[in-house]
């Protein structure tokens, strides 16, 4: 079990680096605006990933 979740944390590196890598100024132009959000729409926009994500890995299980 432990393999797995160090297996996916690396993943995680991999996918959240390929923004930055491939297209910088976007991607600090999409940080900026993400800095200037209120904490409730943060909160909602993570809720929205987790629940993305519990709904694929569901699916593709």
């Amino acid at each position: 079990m432990w393999q797995e979740l160090g297996i996916a944390l690396c993943l995680v590196l991999v996918l959240e680096g390929i923004l930055p890598f491939l297209y910088p100024r976007g991607w600090r132009e999409t940080f900026m605006q993400l800095l200037q959000l209120s904490d409730r729409h943060l909160r909602l926009v993570g809720l929205s990933s987790m629940l993305l994500g519990t709904v694929l890995l569901y699916w593709l299980h």
